[in-house]
């Protein structure tokens, strides 16, 4: 099975708790047994649990893919090292520390917010992939309205033909506008996804799952 459906703790926007690559999926510490093993069960990789900033917002606070995870300058000292022990680990030096909510990347490219130009050299070069500054729905949260893997790329609802056409260049998937969580256009807030799977938020309704489907590339 390569879909499941979750929440943690009766909340449905799993996706800023975690997030997935081809390599390993990070979580925080809210997430429990039986969510752990959903997780492992679909995506098909190691779970890392963690904190970030003394949280467990790792959606929000960082973001990666095969090659490692960038995370804020406010992380714990304590959490770096935890992670450093088992990830390629860059703290990125800017003011802005939702960098999940700024980045959207694959294995293959990567979309950054315009509020990250100063650091697209240096993201580039940790992530070992090409770099562009982008929108979706003429927003710069680009980490927040669409989530990708290496099969295809789901996001906003009202995401122009410019935008999806300058994501399927860099991250080379397929784009499809779509919607989570019963209407939600802030598509990263409810998937955890990977090449093998996805979860979504227990609010996802059917039809919303079967356009998740194709537009990660499992259809």
């Amino acid at each position: 099975m390569h879909v499941a459906k979750m929440d943690v703790y009766g909340n449905s926007n799993i996706g800023l708790f975690g997030f997935a690559t081809d390599s390993f999926c990070l979580v925080g510490n809210v997430f429990r047994k039986k969510e752990i093993k959903i997780l492992k069960d679909v995506l098909k990789v190691p779970i890392i649990k963690t904190t970030l900033v003394g949280t467990s917002l790792i959606g929000i606070f960082s973001v990666g893919n095969s090659n490692g995870i960038l995370i804020p300058k406010n992380s714990y000292e304590e959490e770096i090292k935890v992670l450093e022990k088992k990830l390629n680990v860059l703290v990125l030096e800017t003011k802005f520390t939702a960098l999940g909510n700024l980045i959207l990347t694959n294995d293959n490219g990567c979309i950054i917010s315009k509020k990250l130009k100063k650091e697209k050299e240096t993201i580039e070069n940790f992530l070992r992939v090409r770099v562009e500054i982008g929108e979706i729905a003429g927003l710069d949260l680009v980490g927040s309205l669409g989530i990708a893997n290496n099969k295809g790329c789901l996001v906003h609802s009202k995401a122009t033909k410019e935008e999806i056409k300058l994501i399927e260049k860099i991250l080379k998937v397929p784009v499809k506008p779509g919607v989570v969580n019963f209407g939600s256009p802030w598509v990263s807030s409810g998937i955890i996804t990977n090449s093998n799977g996805f979860v979504v938020g227990n609010l996802t309704t059917g039809p919303e799952i079967g356009n998740i489907d194709e537009a990660l590339g499992f259809l």
